[in-house]
This record gives C-alpha cells, sequence and structure tokens, in this order.
C-alpha cells in the first residue's frame, strides 16, 4: 500500500494555477490583448469628439481615463470563474487540501496581471493623447496601480455571486459598477487635486485602505458565494 505524497502548500498551488493560467492565457493571446485595445479605441474616440482641444481635453482627461480603464477591465470580468464552472475546474477548487479563498485571490491576481496591469503599463500612452501634464502623470500611475486591483478584488465578488447563471453579462455590468463608484470619485478625483495644486495624498490613502480591507474581505466572500453556487 502507497502512502499519500506530500500536501500542496499553499505557495506551490498558488504557482500552479498561476502557471496554467498563464499557459491559457498564451492559447488566446488575441483575447489579452483586447482591454488595451478597447481602453485605447474610447480615449481616442472621446479625443476626437471633442476636437482635440488640449484645454478641455485636459479638464476631462483623469475622468476620462480612469472611465475608460474601468470599463476595459469590465471586458473580462464575467470570464474570471466561468470558465472553471463549465469545465469543472471550480469543483475541483472546493475539494482541494488549500483553502478556496487562497485559490480566488490568486485567480484574482492572476486577473489582474493580464488584463489590468497592462493598463496601467499603457497609461502615459493615454495619457498623452489625452494631453495630460507631464506633473499628473505619476500620481495618476500610482491611483491606478492601488485601484485596479481593488476594482478586481470587488468584481470577483460579484463575479462568483454570478457564476451559475447563464448570460449573466448584463447583470454582472449592474451589479458591480455601483461598487465600483467610490473606487472612481477616489482614483480621478487624486488626479484632479493635483490638477489644481491641492494635495491627492487624501484620496490615494483611501484607496490603498480599501485595497488592504478588500484583499482580506473580498477572496472570503467570493470563495462563500462559489461554494453556495456548487451547493
Amino acid at each position: 500500500m502507497s502512502l499519500p505524497g506530500p500536501q500542496p502548500t499553499l505557495f506551490t498551488a498558488a504557482r500552479a494555477l498561476l502557471a496554467r493560467d498563464l499557459r491559457l492565457l498564451w492559447r488566446r493571446r488575441g483575447d489579452a490583448a483586447q482591454p488595451v485595445l478597447f481602453a485605447l479605441l474610447v480615449v481616442a474616440l472621446f479625443a476626437l469628439a471633442m476636437g482635440g482641444e488640449e484645454k478641455q481635453l485636459q479638464g476631462v482627461a483623469s475622468a476620462v481615463l480612469w472611465l475608460a480603464i474601468l470599463l476595459a477591465g469590465l471586458l473580462s470580468l464575467d470570464t474570471l470563474f466561468r470558465s472553471d464552472a463549465e469545465d469543472g475546474s471550480l469543483e475541483q477548487w472546493l475539494l482541494a487540501p488549500v483553502p478556496l479563498a487562497w485559490l480566488v485571490a490568486v485567480r484574482v491576481f492572476s486577473h489582474w496581471l493580464t488584463t489590468t496591469f497592462p493598463l496601467v503599463l499603457v497609461s502615459p500612452l493615454l495619457a498623452e493623447l489625452m494631453h495630460l501634464p507631464a506633473a499628473q502623470l505619476p500620481v495618476l500611475v500610482t491611483s491606478l496601480a492601488l485601484g485596479t486591483p481593488l476594482l478586481s478584488l470587488l468584481g470577483a465578488v460579484v463575479a462568483a455571486l454570478t457564476v451559475g447563471m447563464r448570460r449573466a453579462g448584463i447583470l454582472l455590468a449592474l451589479l458591480v459598477l455601483p461598487l465600483y463608484v467610490p473606487v472612481l470619485v477616489f482614483g480621478a478625483g487624486a488626479v484632479s487635486a493635483a490638477a489644481q495644486g491641492l494635495d491627492p495624498g487624501g484620496a490615494l490613502l483611501m484607496l490603498g485602505a480599501g485595497l488592504v480591507v478588500a484583499a482580506f474581505l473580498a477572496p472570503l466572500t467570493a470563495a462563500a458565494a462559489i461554494r453556495i453556487a456548487n451547493s
């Protein structure tokens, strides 16, 4: 009789899940570029609609940039857990010897790394299209670095709640957008405060506090929702 093998640790399970997600992403490389292309298209169309007037674009740059990145990240939110639910992988998560909340946290990090983090990287290009002053660019990037993971964590909770529903895309958007409003307000507000010569630290601290709280509570809440959906 063979002895059972060693139980996987949290980090080995995280590494295996991340490697799987990256392999699947490599097979559909075209889908990975969609959020970036969508955000670029939204910003470019808005700049054209405003007639390319530099002063007018600067006045709304922070709001447009944040809104474009928020909507671009929303495109892939429905697929956060749905593919795993369809192929049975989500049921294996429930039987895994590691906490379900840990696997959810790893999946949220993977989603942010592959869909939203590229938007943070191209944000200087998007800011250039909106004629955002260079002095405000560090505040924009900082607010996005704090706010986009928070968006992914909040979205994961709603995605877990709707994972058992078919064609839940519209319902998912209706449920998650009210949760996104405070993040949008503080993120765009930090850049607007910097544009007015005010201290953006308060808004950035609120984003950081929200990120810390959501990093602990969102995976637990999403895990509970997944258990309910699979019960």
